[in-house]
């Protein structure tokens, strides 16, 4: 759902915030939320932290936009095709989602996410990103579920209702797979939602 490496393509133009914004994503999976300073993503971006200031006013600021351009490569890089039968999207998107096991790199980048994520309730700035972020998902899912319906490959559900417990589900498996020691989360959660998918959505007869 989306690729490999975020930072590799530079098609916007600008190689700098690219460069910046691989080398906050580096300096925070290397110090975490509390322990992470401008200076210390300087080291990890090879320049001056004056630079950084001259862009950001604050630490937060920086992490606000590296969540924003995250987002934006999701959004350009996921696209819906009119062709593809949504069960298999669907299945798709959770595989992405709930993926087990994951490999290093994922780990530190859901690390990070829930993180800043974790500074929401006391940061409205953060908190209008993550709002955005999730309904980005919220509709993503959504379309596929309609699209599902249309095809008649899916019961005659509340799309809206239907997507927010999926999406709610979904964050919470990849909270506990970095906040836990409980290994086996995400795959029995996987397999419920295989369960959910199977016995609520999925038409008696298919096409």
């Amino acid at each position: 759902m989306s690729r490999a490496d975020p930072f590799a393509d530079t098609r916007d133009g600008d190689e700098t915030r690219v460069a910046l914004m691989e080398a906050t994503y580096e300096a925070l999976s290397k110090h975490g939320y509390a322990d992470l300073t401008i200076e210390r993503i300087g080291e990890a971006f090879g320049k001056s932290p004056s630079l950084i200031y001259h862009h950001y006013d604050s630490k937060d600021a920086l992490l606000v936009d590296f969540l924003e351009f995250m987002l934006d490569r999701f959004e350009s890089d996921v696209a819906l095709d009119d062709g593809d039968r949504a069960d298999a999207q669907l299945q798709a998107l959770l595989d992405h989602a709930l993926a087990d096991p994951i490999d290093d790199d994922r780990y530190a980048m859901t690390s990070a996410i829930t993180e800043l994520r974790a500074q929401a309730p006391h940061d409205e700035t953060y908190r209008e990103h993550f709002t955005r972020s999730d309904r980005f998902f919220h509709d993503r899912i959504t379309g596929i579920i309609e699209r599902g319906i249309d095809q008649g490959l899916f019961r005659e559900v509340d799309p809206d209702r239907t997507a927010e417990m999926l999406l709610v589900t979904i964050n919470g498996a990849m909270t506990e797979r970095v906040t836990t020691t409980k290994e086996a989360t995400t795959r029995d959660v996987r397999e419920e939602l295989d369960a959910y998918v199977r016995a609520r959505l999925l038409a008696d007869e298919q096409p």
